[in-house]
Order: structure tokens, then sequence, then C-alpha cells
């Protein structure tokens, strides 16, 4: 391999990209507008995923999945996000949800979870967000309370991505109240059917309404003690270390947004008509496209090599994954913002993909940690 040939995607990685395009544009973009206006689950999309293991790709073969590696995830996360961002939240939280377990669990938990999530038959999220621990996450409330060898569950998660439709939850809680902050959180593993634990009615958003997101409520609920992810005392280390290889999938996501709003402000450009020229010979035009190609490109190749840092666990993936999600995301709500205004009127009505891509970017700038918390993580990895 010559030294010219890192900076290119493998022929495999672009090849599943032309596969997950055809799976996008034929069954998850003829669904995305009805779903957005119904804030209905994408029930088509994942069935779609689910049929061409596109729906949870990073688990491993030791589990009946399919392997993909941290770029390929990103690849079919980027590629259903330009037609459908609510759809591609069935990927990445999916990984989202089970990054703690293939990060920190025993072999037993690993088997039990991830296999069922790799055949398709569950989804997983994670509970990690409380209503006065959101960025501040260490303060959070939720206790476990040893039972003989078992753990009884209460308090509450906020925000939780896909709740409702998820089997199982990974769900971050206090075990030892009275330890050190931030080394007294464990992890476990919640059923959608346990005792005691409900759901708080979905939130009415701004966009990724076909993602529902709901509140997660548990009242003395009891946890087998089999089911901790980790040891006691891990939780918000493995929690933490989970965030630094899922934004690289947000960065993805937005990606994947500002593509699919650029490939429309292109087309509707060429075909539109002033002044007796298809506005695109306009200078003024071709320097807004030329920035927002620009600023796209610098974001995917941040987002690739974000994701090969996380594929090889590095050292500084903390920084590089805050710094891909954080560029990716200010950029898809500046690109989807500009390719609304290149629409003009159509760019601001619902007969165009454009006006929902919008508000579907805005969410990435906050999930996951909002941009002004990656901007702090970059900043302590300079300085530590």
């Amino acid at each position: 391999m010559s030294d010219f040939d890192l900076f290119k995607t493998s022929e495999e990685h672009e090849e599943l990209r032309a596969a997950v395009r055809s799976v996008a544009e034929d069954k998850i973009a003829p669904h995305a507008a009805e779903v957005d206006e119904k804030s209905a689950f994408p029930q088509d999309a994942l069935d779609a995923l689910t049929a061409t293991d596109f729906h949870a790709a990073h688990i491993s073969e030791d589990y009946e999945g399919v392997g993909a590696d941290a770029l390929a995830t990103c690849i079919i996360i980027e590629e259903v996000a330009r037609v459908c961002a609510s759809s591609s939240l069935i990927p990445a939280v999916n990984k989202l949800g089970t990054m703690p377990l293939i990060l920190g669990a025993s072999e037993d938990v690993k088997r039990r979870y991830l296999t069922p999530v790799a055949r398709g038959e569950a989804m997983f999220s994670y509970g990690l967000s409380e209503r006065e621990a959101g960025s501040d996450t260490a303060s959070m409330r939720t206790q476990a309370t040893p039972k003989g060898d078992d753990w009884v569950l209460n308090g509450q998660k906020s925000w939780i991505t896909n709740a409702g439709v998820s089997e199982y939850y990974t769900v971050l809680a206090v075990t030892d109240p009275e330890g050190r902050r931030g080394r007294n959180v464990s992890a476990f593993v919640l059923h959608a059917d346990d005792a005691g634990f409900t759901l708080g009615e979905p939130e009415r958003k701004l966009g990724i309404k076909g993602s529902p997101t709901r509140e997660l409520f548990f009242d003395d609920v009891l946890v087998p003690g089999d089911r901790i992810v980790g040891a006691p005392g891990e939780g918000l280390k493995i929690a933490l270390r989970t965030l630094d290889h899922t934004r690289v999938t947000i960065g993805a996501q937005a990606v994947g947004i500002a593509q699919g709003a650029l490939d429309h402000a292109v087309a509707y450009v060429k075909e539109r008509k002033q002044f007796g020229k298809a506005i695109a010979e306009f200078q003024g035009v071709q320097f807004m496209l030329a920035d927002m190609a620009m600023k796209l490109e610098t974001a995917r190749q941040m987002v690739y090599v974000a994701a090969a840092k996380s594929e090889r666990d590095d050292d500084d993936l903390a920084f590089y994954g805050a710094a891909a999600k954080c560029y990716a995301s200010d950029v898809a709500m500046e690109i989807t913002t500009d390719a609304v205004q290149l629409l003009g009127g159509a760019g601001y009505v619902k007969d165009f993909p454009l006006e929902r891509m919008m508000r579907d970017a805005k969410i990435t700038q906050i999930y996951e940690g909002t941009n002004q918390i990656q901007r702090m993580v970059m900043a302590r990895q300079l300085l530590k």
C-alpha cells in the first residue's frame, strides 16, 4: 500500500456506501416526510435496515453481528441521515446503547444482549441524562440500592432517544451515595417490561420527530445482579468512554444531513431560472455553494479520521471525537440554513425537504454533549 492510499476510503467501504444509499433512497426516503409530519416511528426504515444488516452493523461476529468497523458504521449512519435523520438514529442509538456493554460488560452480559440486537430482535437505548443532570452527568440522582445480590432502582432519566421502541436500556445510577463523585455510579441493563419501569409521554420536538424521545421512570425496579455492566463504581467511566466513540457517529449523522441539503440545493439552483438564466449561474450563488461544499468535506474528513481513531481506540480519541462532532454539527446547521436560503420561499415550505433537514440538524449541536461541552473536552485534552 502506498502512503497515498491512506487518504482514501477502501473499496469495501465505498461498496457499502452504495448499498446503503440504494436502501435509503428506495426504502427510507419515500417515507421521510410522513414520518416527520406525523411524528411516527420509521418502521419501514427499521424493517429495511434490519433486512440488510445495517441496523446494528457494529456488533461483532462473536455475537452474530456483521462486525462492521467504526468507519463503516459512520458511513451507514451518514447515508441514512442524508435522506432521513430520524431513521439514522436506529443504527446510531443501537451503537450508543450497546457500547457500554462492548467496552465494559462481562462475556455473559455481552452474549445475552448483543446477540438479539445483532439479529434485529431488539433495539437498545441509553439512559444517562436527567432533568438536573445533563451536561453535569456526575450530579445524577437516580440510585440503585443493593438488595442481596440484586439492586433496587429509583429515579428518572430524561431525553432518552428511541424510548418506547427499544427493548433494552443501559441505565446509569448512583450505587454509593457517600462515595467520591463520579466514581460512585454503576451501569445496568434494564428491560422494557421490568416491573416499576415506566415511560413519560413522547416529547414534542423541533426535529428528528420520527425518533421518539421520552423520560424513563424507575419506581422500586428490581434489577438482577447479573445485569450490571462492569464493576460497581465503573459506570460513569464506561459512560464517558462510550461517548468518546459515539460522538463520532453524531458527526456522521450531521455530515449526512448536510450532504442531503447540499444535494437538494444544487439540484434546485440548476433548474430555477431568474432574470433569464439558471440561478446557479450567479456568482453569489456559486460562492455559497462552494463554501457549503468545502465545509462539508472538511467535516467529513474529520469524522472519518475520528472513526479510524475510534476503531483503534487511540489515546487522543477524546479530542478527535469531540472535534468531529462539534465541527460537523455546526457545519450541518450552517449548510442546511444556507440551503433553505438558496431555495428562497420554496425552502421554507414542506413541499421540499430542506426545512426538515434544517430542523433535524439543530439537535446534532445539542445531544451527546452540547458543542460547548465538546469545546471543554477539547480544551482539557490540550491542557492536560
